[in-house]
């Protein structure tokens, strides 16, 4: 048997995370294990395997290195880059024998493995346009980048919420973490900003948000009975960085509307969701919503359905992607 060590951001250890699947993007934990024991490869966490020769170390997610400088180092970097820097460092990359992730920019690199963001993909019969009772729907935590960009799509999320409360109140819902409170600040300007409707949420008890309808412990709950979702990734234009928002709202049978991936079009059919970028506003994508009738919404959900079942999304299951992983690690140790 040969060992790996097993390097997160858990800090559990005691092969703690590997005891169920949860929610993307981590829910590949158990499968990575069960693919690698298949193979005669034994990952733990570093406590587990204390007094074992370990073999590898494998890393999730740009993070402070440890371990054996002297065993072969892999990466799997699935996390923004705007939000995990290290995930975008080619001086990084260069600490592993071979990284694991979607980031175009990278891809160049020779030791670089080209993966998608792995996603929990499966098909069942869809709810119709008439048995979806919420109209459209926000599922998202309440972030922000610390610094600004120009691709920031977190303030489009904030954009098409406020537009919502403003014009169309019972035709969106907004659930998620942090809601309850003002969107994060990080400078002084913005925390000062910040203060005034935190005071109000705590002494007065106002909603920052009055769309907001609370957090879900499954998102499916609420996009089966949602017509349409709004999906924006959390900044735009970066290559082949598909979360599962959109996957999450096409297992739902959900008509999404997405905004995020330059190249979304490369990978998933136009015909199976609204794509944000041809519409100059959130009024425009409103109306256009509001076109559209019940066939046209069963032909959205023909197509969804086709590509949950085509080759291409199985690019996007956990199953493809662990196979990936646990295959090019196993090469090296000529298993």
């Amino acid at each position: 048997m040969i060992y790996g060590n097993f390097f997160s951001d858990d800090p559990r250890g005691k092969n703690a995370m590997f005891g169920e699947l949860v929610e993307s993007p981590m829910g590949y934990y158990e499968l990575l294990k069960e693919h690698f024991q298949r193979l005669g490869i034994e990952i733990n966490t570093p406590d587990v395997n204390y007094g074992k020769t370990v073999s590898f170390d494998l890393h999730i997610e740009g993070r402070h290195l440890i371990g054996d400088d002297n065993v072969p180092r892999y990466l799997i970097a699935l996390e923004n880059p705007n939000h995990n820097q290290l995930n975008g460092s080619q001086l990084y990359f260069s600490n592993f024998s071979k990284v694991f992730t979607w980031n175009a920019e990278l891809l160049n690199l020779v030791n670089v493995i080209k993966v998608l963001p792995p996603h929990q993909i499966s098909h069942s019969q869809f709810s119709s346009y008439h048995d979806r009772d919420i109209f459209s729907t926000l599922i998202n935590g309440n972030k922000a980048f610390r610094k600004k960009l120009p691709t920031d799509l977190y303030s489009e999320r904030i954009s098409t919420i406020r537009w919502y409360e403003r014009n169309a109140p019972d035709e969106f819902e907004l659930y998620g973490r942090g809601w309850d409170k003002p969107p994060p600040a990080f400078d002084l300007v913005g925390k000062m900003r910040r203060s005034i409707p935190s005071l109000g949420v705590k002494l007065l008890k106002n909603k920052c948000f009055p769309s907001y309808r609370g957090e879900l412990q499954n998102k499916s709950e609420v996009l089966r009975r949602s017509k349409f979702s709004y999906c924006y990734e959390n900044n735009r234009d970066l290559s082949n960085y598909i979360t599962e928002k959109i996957i999450d709202a096409f297992v739902s049978g959900c008509v999404p509307i997405y905004w995020g991936a330059d190249n979304i079009l490369d990978y998933i059919p136009a015909g199976c969701f609204i794509d944000r970028r041809n519409f100059r506003n959130t009024a425009e994508v409103h109306q256009h919503l509001l076109s559209i009738s019940p066939e046209v919404y069963s032909e959205y959900q023909s197509n969804i359905s086709k590509f949950l079942q085509s080759d291409v999304a199985k690019r996007f299951s956990f199953e493809h992607f662990v196979s990936v992983v646990t295959n090019e690690i196993a090469q090296d140790f000529d298993l």
